[in-house]
């Protein structure tokens, strides 16, 4: 779109949305709103428009193409011959960060003619090897996509299980720890090491020196991002004045003002300029109360986020690390039709994705 041609009007702009939905198969809200210079309540106005007519799926933050082969579609609409492959998913939650995977596999099962059963756990190993279990025992499905824990004896386990599975399993943002040295299991994930150390280098071309970082306790994200935030730190001569695990958005009103309280002392008493914070949530609580309590953000305190599912609609927008959540989703359900169709004969694959930097108004020069 050129920057200075008017907005499309309604039926314009629907069937642009169905051209880029048909294109690439998934679309959200936000971009599009960016796209053709309107609010997101028009675009999300216009989704819902669509959905009525059954011309597309709304899922969080955005839709994805009505498929056929769907199971939350009646069972009358098929309208050809079944599936070539029926593939379990199973992910630890329906609601933060998994919808826009969820959006990408479907896209790629609608092209491949696959039927996707998706099926929500929780971050507990115990729930997740009941979930999976369950898909397992019907003796229905060709192969299995799941984000399973993956550290600790019990996510050990849990991968050890998998790998003994009858049929083929693909992880969706998880990888197996090398000690396991298992050999069936393949994956696609964000490189998430990757992005602590893309963060790390954006706050240094800014001339930040002294940063802290705010990570989500127990998060599989939170430790691979430290082990880059951290090494890159080293080589690139930081200094971190504090790494922490908290999760500010499960505190209650009283705990949560006296925690971020605490966390900006800790930044001026030891003159953090800059903070990467997981996730998105976490960075938008600490960013409004610190401009609430006279904090200047980005003059006084730099603020990057990791996930980018609501930074852009903070105020300032926070600059955040984007994870390709919708590839993910669609390379892991490409990578499972590529085995079944290949079978033994085909590598194991092992793909890494890497995050993308959205550059906003709550990171800039340090003082």
């Amino acid at each position: 779109m050129e920057p200075h041609s008017p907005p499309p009007f309604g039926l314009s702009r629907r069937e642009r949305i169905m051209d880029e939905l048909r294109r690439v198969g998934s679309v959200r809200v936000a971009d599009l709103a960016r796209e053709f210079g309107v609010a997101e309540l028009t675009i999300r106005r216009d989704i819902g428009a669509l959905a009525d007519r059954g011309l597309l799926t709304r899922v969080h933050g955005g839709a994805t193409l009505r498929s056929r082969l769907d199971t939350s579609v009646p069972r009358a609409a098929p309208t050809s011959g079944p599936p070539r492959f029926r593939v379990g998913m199973v992910v630890p939650s329906l609601g933060y960060y998994w919808p826009h995977i969820i959006v990408g596999a479907r896209a790629a099962a609608t092209d491949a003619g696959v039927q996707l059963v998706l099926r929500g756990a929780s971050y507990s190993p115990a729930d997740q090897r009941r979930q999976i279990s369950s898909l397992v025992e019907s003796g229905t499905l060709h192969g299995l996509i799941v984000a399973t824990e993956t550290q600790g004896p019990e996510g050990s386990a849990l991968l050890q299980w998998l790998d003994s599975l009858p049929i083929p399993v693909v992880l969706a943002e998880r990888r197996v720890p090398s000690a396991l040295a298992l050999t069936r299991l393949e994956w696609v994930t964000t490189d998430h090491v990757f992005g602590g150390s893309l963060a790390a280098n954006h706050l240094a071309t800014l001339g930040h020196r002294r940063v802290g970082l705010l990570a989500s306790p127990g998060s599989p994200t939170s430790w691979q991002l430290r082990r880059g935030w951290a090494r890159a730190l080293d080589e690139l001569g930081m200094t971190g004045t504090f790494d922490l695990d908290t999760a500010l958005d499960a505190l209650d009103g009283g705990e949560r003002e006296r925690t971020i309280d605490g966390l900006l002392r800790t930044c001026r008493d030891t003159g953090t300029t800059a903070v990467l914070i997981h996730s998105d949530p976490q960075a938008v609580l600490l960013q409004q109360h610190a401009r609430d309590h006279g904090w200047s953000v980005p003059d006084d305190l730099a603020v990057l986020a990791y996930d980018d599912e609501v930074a852009e609609s903070a105020e300032p927008p926070i600059t955040a690390l984007r994870p390709p959540k919708p590839q993910v989703g669609r390379l892991a359900v490409e990578t499972m039709v590529g085995r079944l169709t290949d079978g033994p004969r085909r590598p194991v694959q092992r793909v890494y994705l890497l995050p993308e930097l959205r550059v906003r108004d709550s990171t800039a020069l340090s003082r």
